[in-house]
């Protein structure tokens, strides 16, 4: 069995798992970006319709909150799912062959 081939394997899952935290907390960056726009454009401009766009940007804002969630559970789900694909899985996959 090649340990190295293990250990960047590993290495690898451990990005995957780092980036996917990343993109969540892009979401809720963002998430957050919009929910402030929405909660001060009524305050700061005299818009007539400002009521309506400080609605539509809170909606937008829960939107992208649970889009990011619901992509962070997904792909949480397909990282440990690859995960039993570490180590020996080629004699695994040879075994049940013959």
């Amino acid at each position: 069995m090649n340990k190295d081939l293990i250990l960047r394997e590993k290495l690898a899952l451990a990005r995957t798992v780092l980036a996917n935290q990343s993109t969540l907390l892009s979401f809720i960056r963002t998430s957050m970006y919009f929910l402030v726009a929405g909660v001060s454009i009524n305050n700061l401009t005299t818009i007539e319709q400002g009521r309506l766009i400080e609605i539509i940007f809170i909606v937008i804002s829960v939107i992208l909150l649970a889009v990011g969630i619901f992509n962070f559970l997904k792909q949480k789900k397909n990282i440990a799912n690859s995960e039993k694909h570490i180590g020996d899985y080629k004699m695994e996959y040879m075994d049940s062959k013959r």
